[in-house]
């Protein structure tokens, strides 16, 4: 069996190579590239002769797997899988296995940073003291004893949910499936849209959810709420977010995902909104989360190996 690690995985190579060998021993050939690129000639290059590959969130498209006639499985080094053509790899029967959980940590962290930077002005506050000012206009909020919305009770939402209420928030959720999470009103979105104080969102991207916070959903709002987007891009209308903030209709956003992968362009509707704060999708980038995450790559890949493959991807 050929393993092709298609891209970097976050962790140093020989850290990366030491841990597939600790995990597969002498049961695959490792190919391992040591750049990112996604023109389809290069890629169908890497991939035309693995029987297995590895990557994170590279764009994978059928135009590049219907090229890979050996490959019988995919260790995606990422929680969602909306950027590989799953129904390509159902029909042909490729395996398609992810890393559900290694990040739990790290976004639900990131949450909370983007939160208090908001709430406390730490961005403004900062350019105060370099520009010899004092916290005239820079008074914050707190964070305990208000409402705080996790949409979406998965894996990160619920610990999402459990940092918020060590915060001593008063916690509401929503899941499209029932859920009793101890300690959280679950409820339906438009309440939970029109009672919270701060909402985060915590959906995968699928065509129920593309487009889920609209224009509609953003006007339910207080007019003094958070929306914190560290989900995927399409889950919130870019624009309606856009005209919101810049109406005065919202108090603040965060946003750490986009229509597309950063670089985003300058001309994006939201770079030039008030009160937001944009990170280039690095919610999940910290570096115990990409240990635990290659760590995963490699069973997932051992235990398909064994004909007991886990975190498979329906």
């Amino acid at each position: 069996m050929r393993l092709t690690i298609i891209e970097p995985l976050g962790v140093e190579k020989e850290q990366l190579l030491k841990l597939a060998e600790e995990k597969l021993g002498s049961r695959v050939e490792i190919t391992y590239c040591d750049t990112r690129v996604t023109d389809t000639e290069t890629l169908v290059l890497r991939a035309q002769d693995a029987d297995i590959l590895a990557f994170s969130n590279l764009p994978f498209k059928k135009e590049v797997l219907e090229r890979c006639p050996k490959l019988k499985m995919i260790s995606v080094a990422f929680t969602g899988v909306d950027h590989v053509a799953m129904d390509y790899c159902r029909e042909r029967g490729i395996l398609v296995c992810n890393c559900a959980g290694y990040s739990n940590t790290a976004v639900s962290e990131l949450v909370f940073g983007l939160a208090l930077s908001l709430y406390r002005r730490i961005i403004p506050c900062n350019e105060a003291v370099r520009r010899e000012k004092d916290k005239t206009g820079l008074v914050g909020l707190e964070l305990e004893g208000k409402k705080f919305g996790v949409v979406g009770m998965g894996a990160i939402g619920s610990r999402t949910a459990m940092l918020a209420k060590a915060f001593g928030c008063e916690v509401y959720g929503y899941n499209r499936s029932p859920k009793r999470p101890e300690g959280v009103k679950m409820t339906d979105l438009d309440t939970l849209l029109s009672l919270c104080d701060i909402v985060s969102l915590h959906v995968p991207l699928n065509d129920g959810t593309r487009g889920l916070i609209d224009a509609g959903k953003l006007a339910l709002m207080k007019p003094d709420a958070l929306l914190i987007n560290t989900a995927r891009g399409p889950v919130v209308d870019s624009r309606a977010l856009a005209d919101a903030l810049r109406e005065g209709r919202l108090g603040g956003a965060a946003v750490d995902v986009f229509e597309t992968e950063p670089p985003i362009a300058a001309d994006h509707p939201l770079l030039n909104c008030p009160n937001l704060i944009a990170t280039p999708h690095v919610a999940f980038a910290t570096k115990e989360a990409l240990f635990k995450r290659a760590v995963i790559v490699f069973e997932n890949v051992a235990r398909f190996l064994e004909g007991s493959p886990q975190n498979v991807v329906e």
